[in-house]
């Protein structure tokens, strides 16, 4: 056996991670794994390390010279590790990343081989996009897509493998994945809030959108995991009664992490540090067996390479601790599903955070700008940021008690409310000169940042210096949100922009002009803004009078990527054009269709295949018992001993009457959508007659799971798969 391949076992046994002693801290191994500045510096030349520097910070566009250098340092750096292959990892519309490993080696011309990168293997790569989701910009024949390099965010290193985050495109040019159209997104909210940030701070050339997410997820037992079809096709349970104990004594949120979690999580925050994931924080979260793992704030597009990372990550360590990963929106039913709160602000190449209120007048008008254009953008394209994060998972959390609702709002706190509702009614204001403001704006506290949330029911609330959407599902890919968010904000920060100018043009005053302008989206954007109760039924009815997207139904959700507003927002910044919108919005309603096909299919196999056996197998044990005392004491006697036993008989038959009748209209209600040729409108028909069938097979099977014998009851229970 090989020295790599037995420290892999070694490791796999001892459960611990490759490469990081015992006594090493973490400020050691941080970024181990990683092609980060510090090894460029030390494996480029200065020039080739100065032109990359400039390209990170200043969006340049590498040269030749310097990728040909970038491309050598890289391989000389990963060999220097252990790598033997290289990939362009990337991000398709699955949801999952894609890699294709090739090893280091060329022929040398005299029947040997001889390791070697190019510039050109960097930047570009050809995987076969023929079976990746294309939404029909491609045919199956026209099977030919790019990965091109991203140089933003840093190689790193997985096994024997240098990995490449990468874009891919389709050969005509269309975005293929979440990376390309994130990177447009970051790159048109940076330079519509350059533009507006000219009226306070004409210094500031560049502004990073920022990305701080939270990690839910569950961990079930491996063993158990394995004797639940359900879990391992579908990443949730399709049946299952809750357990007489569940979250009801609020004891496990932030409660002492189990041993035997705490040595996964050590593990996992090692790995991810050694792979420049700044994992910061992990606890308890409030359903049993729930965690969460959170990183300090990052630039958006790292931040969203690293959660990708992770994700996957998590699922190795898991496995090495005899754990799986659950990271279904709501594997388990009657208690709290996982989200993925994306935690989001703006900040300037000069250090300022452009969502935390500042100390003087100048810079509370900043602040003020920024979330007002915040609320304008959400209220415009709050149909949108729901579709956003919808999916058929997605859709069992949001909503419930546990989660944000399925109405996107903004939760503001009762001090900037009463700031914006000030300047909104106000007109006593005035100018000192032409530098010193002087505003009827009533002074922000500094306590602020400690004051303003107090709303868990908020899918998107301030944080103090932040925006907190809470709405994302844990499995998703935030790249999606955050395209939607920041394409909607560089909309709005844009047509702000126009409106002061236009004022200043007409003769205007900067700062009565930036306020006028306020004014004008602080009175749009108010339908947005709800401090109250998002769970109650009268809010759902005051939304749908704000002129909220108060739909339920994920299809149509979707039908906001394609609305006008939409489509010209997104046409507008050079994010996605409308072809691209509709092969993603198919994708989309394929993807939803063939969720909940796979949940139906997995749900009548186990339904005439485990349940219908289980039960009958059960009552006929019962029916057997019922004979022999009828035998033994005669029938009226042996009758009434046997009443419970009857009654449970005739319970059983019932229920699995109904599981079969169900079961098979669940057939045929597939049969029927199956036909519809509509991507649409067949996700429609899964969505309104399909998934329907399937929650009444679900209440009878709970019901028999409540009479059949516990040992003859062949699926975990919640009871076992929620509690270690």
């Amino acid at each position: 056996m090989s020295r790599l391949r037995f420290d892999a076992v070694e490791a796999a046994f001892s459960k611990k991670p490759l490469e990081v002693r015992m006594d090493e801290r973490p400020d050691k191994y941080f970024a181990r794994n990683v092609f980060d500045r510090a090894k460029m510096k030390e494996y480029l030349s200065a020039e080739s390390y100065d032109r990359m520097v400039r390209v990170m910070d200043k969006g340049d566009v590498p040269d030749a010279t310097t990728i040909e250098d970038v491309a050598d340092a890289m391989k000389r750096w990963a060999v220097s590790r252990g790598a033997t292959h290289y990939t362009h990892w990337f991000s398709p519309l699955t949801g999952t990343t894609a890699e294709k490993h090739d090893a280091f080696i060329e022929p040398d011309g005299n029947g040997g081989v001889i390791e070697t990168f190019s510039a050109k293997l960097l930047t570009q790569q050809e995987p076969d996009a023929a079976s990746f989701p294309s939404g029909g910009i491609r045919s199956t024949f026209e099977a030919r897509g790019y990965s091109a390099w991203d140089p933003t965010s840093p190689a790193f290193l997985i096994g024997h493998t240098l990995c490449i985050p990468t874009i891919f495109v389709a050969y005509t040019g269309e975005a293929l994945d979440y990376k390309a159209p994130l990177l447009r997104s970051l790159r048109a909210v940076d330079s519509a809030a350059v533009k507006v940030c000219s009226l306070f701070n004409p210094d500031v050339t560049r502004v990073h959108s920022y990305l701080g997410w939270e990690q839910e997820y569950f961990l079930v037992d491996e063993d158990l995991y394995m004797a639940r079809p359900d879990l391992i096709l579908t990443g949730r349970t399709l049946m299952g009664h809750e357990s007489a104990k569940s979250q009801q004594l609020d004891d496990h949120y932030f409660g002492a992490i189990p041993e035997r979690v705490a040595a996964f999580m050590h593990d996992l925050e090692i790995e991810a540090l050694a792979l420049g994931i700044p994992a910061k924080t992990c606890h308890n979260e409030t359903a049993p067996n729930q965690f969460e793992i959170a990183p300090i704030y990052e630039e958006c597009n790292l931040a969203v390479d690293h959660n990708m990372i992770l994700m996957s990550l998590m699922k190795n360590v898991a496995r090495r601790h005899g754990f799986r990963v659950l990271l279904h929106e709501k594997p388990f039913k009657g208690i709290n599903g996982s989200g993925k709160h994306c935690n989001w602000s703006l900040g300037t190449d000069t250090g300022i955070q452009l969502m935390a209120p500042g100390k003087g007048a100048e810079d509370h008008l900043r602040f003020i700008t920024f979330v007002v254009n915040t609320l304008a953008a959400i209220y415009r394209h709050n149909g949108l940021l729901k579709a956003s994060v919808m999916s058929a998972a997605n859709t069992h959390r949001l909503g419930g008690a546990e989660a944000p609702p399925a109405i996107i709002s903004i939760f503001l706190g009762s001090e900037i409310s009463s700031v914006l509702d000030h300047i909104e009614n106000s007109d006593n204001f005035n100018l000192k000169g032409k530098r010193e403001l002087k505003l009827d704006i009533p002074q922000i506290p500094e306590l602020l940042i400690d004051n303003t949330d107090r709303n868990r029911t908020s899918p998107f609330a301030f944080t103090g210096n932040r925006f907190e959407f809470r709405a994302v599902g844990s499995e998703a890919n935030c790249a999606s949100a955050m395209i939607a968010l920041n394409s909607a904000v560089a909309q709005q920060l844009g047509m702000f922009k126009a409106d002061v100018d236009a004022l200043m043009e007409g003769g205007e005053e900067k700062e009565f002009a930036i306020v006028k302008t306020l004014r004008k989206y602080i009175k749009f954007s108010k339908p947005i803004r709800f401090d109250g109760n998002g769970y109650s039924d009268s809010w759902k009815k005051d939304a749908l009078g704000r002129g909220l997207d108060c739909e339920t139904s994920v299809p149509l959700i979707f039908d906001s990527y394609l609305s006008e507003e939409t489509v010209r927002m997104f046409s507008g910044v050079k994010v996605l054009n409308e072809s691209e919108l509709k092969a993603r919005n198919a994708i989309k309603w394929s993807t939803y269709t063939k969720k909940v096909q796979i949940e139906a299919r997995v749900m009548g196999d186990l339904a005439i295949n485990h349940i219908i056996p289980i039960a009958t197998g059960y009552q006929t044990s019962l029916l057997d018992n019922i004979i022999k005392m009828e035998t033994l004491l005669g029938k009226e006697e042996g009758d009434r001993l046997s009443k419970e036993n009857i009654e449970t008989v005739t319970a059983i038959a019932r229920n699995v009457s109904d599981i079969r009748r169900l079961a098979e209209l669940l057939i045929e209600k597939r049969k029927v959508a199956n036909l519809i040729p509509d991507v649409r409108e067949k996700a429609v028909a899964y969505h309104d007659e399909v998934a329907p069938v399937m929650e009444e097979i679900r209440n009878h099977i709970d019901e028999l799971e409540l009479m059949v014998d516990d040992q003859m009851w062949t699926l975990p229970k919640y009871r076992e798969l929620l509690f270690f």
